[in-house]
């Protein structure tokens, strides 16, 4: 699965939250901002999130509808994976193969191993030989010298010699060659397990593509859209989803200069929403611009939009988000209200606060 934190989005949402038969409707943005306050008109927004595939392929099941709320790590939707599955069934038989290969090249270097003990023993039995033939044709030649053996026993004793010395030459031989084949034997082992490991990399990445294959919830929100449909082939990187976090939820405002300019990170905010009855919405400022910018012009008036504004988030308390999650709308644009002077009182409209 594939998650991209995307722009945050400009779809607004809006805490439409039901405050009971008994409340009023109070006329908050008519009541002024009162001394030491400021205020700025703007939009509830939240971080947007695509779901996506990871890699190309047709869409099996999406589990979710639009509207749904999901919790973090929930599979919302789920991609084909017959061929994943073949290939993975094969990289596993590769394993296996690999497995007997490597056993088949263990008991080679056993075999070459024997034989190379084999060939020593027998370079050393030749010595022997060799060692004995050379103490006869020695008495031999003096026997010969003095004329107490005849000469053709000399040439049957140094034939010998000469037959026990090549013969230990040719054990010798036996020896390097049972060296050189164990050492062969063993760099088949290292060949083939190499092949085990390479094989297992392969299973270990097509499982996780089988994994990727189920498409999770990046974080706990609400599917926005069902951009993709069962049946559909995807590239690598397809939309099947769209989701907001609903624990990341702000108001983007804008201020002019002189009051941005006393604005900090982490100040209380007071957020009044259209749709809300009676009550004020508690959170804190998260990000104050630091370029100035000319004030969109669905925000202000056409001549405030002349003036050069900075813009101000402010974010809602998670905890509160928390407890409100199912009342959570789309489309609902309020007014901040802050607290530039330290000493200011909320007035209040604005100390009436929705309850954590």
């Amino acid at each position: 699965m594939k998650s991209r934190n995307k722009r945050r989005s400009t779809l607004a949402l809006g805490l439409l939250l039901v405050t009971g038969s008994a409340g009023a409707w109070y006329g908050l943005r008519s009541e002024g901002t009162g001394e030491g306050l400021a205020s700025g008109n703007g939009r509830i927004e939240a971080t947007e999130l695509d779901v996506a595939t990871q890699l190309p392929g047709r869409v099996a099941e999406i589990l979710v509808e639009e509207g749904d709320f999901v919790s973090q790590g929930q599979v919302l939707a789920r991609m084909d994976t017959q061929v994943l599955e073949a290939q993975l069934a094969q990289a596993r038989a590769e394993v296996r193969r690999a497995e007997n290969a490597k056993a088949t090249a263990e008991a080679l270097v056993a075999q070459r191993d024997s034989e190379q003990a084999t060939a020593a023993a027998i370079v050393s039995q030749r010595q022997a030989e060799l060692t004995a033939t050379q103490k006869r044709f020695v008495r031999t030649e003096t026997l010969v010298a003095r004329h107490a053996m005849p000469q053709q026993q000399l040439d049957d004793d140094r034939a010998r010699l000469e037959s026990a010395e090549a013969a230990l030459l040719a054990a010798r031989s036996q020896v390097l060659s049972a060296r050189a084949g164990a050492a062969a034997t063993r760099s088949q082992v290292v060949e083939a397990q190499s092949a085990i490991e390479a094989a297992t990399a392969s299973t270990l990445r097509l499982a996780a593509d089988i994994d990727d294959s189920l498409l999770r919830a990046p974080r706990a929100g609400r599917v926005q859209y069902r951009i993709a449909q069962p049946g559909e082939v995807l590239a690598a990187g397809g939309r099947v989803l769209n989701m907001v976090d609903l624990a990341d939820v702000y108001m983007t405002f804008f201020l002019p200069a002189g009051e941005a300019g006393r604005v900090n990170l982490g100040q209380e905010v007071r957020l009044v929403l259209d749709a809300v009855s009676g009550y004020a919405i508690p959170a804190r400022v998260s990000y104050v611009a630091s370029v100035a910018q000319f004030t969109p012009k669905t925000v202000e008036t056409a001549s405030e939009r002349e003036k050069l504004m900075f813009r101000v988030k402010a974010r809602v308390d998670p905890a509160l988000l928390s407890k409100y999650v199912a009342a959570v709308k789309s489309g609902v644009p309020g007014v901040a209200y802050l607290r530039l002077a330290s000493d200011a009182e909320w007035p209040e409209h604005l100390a009436r606060t929705l309850p954590l």
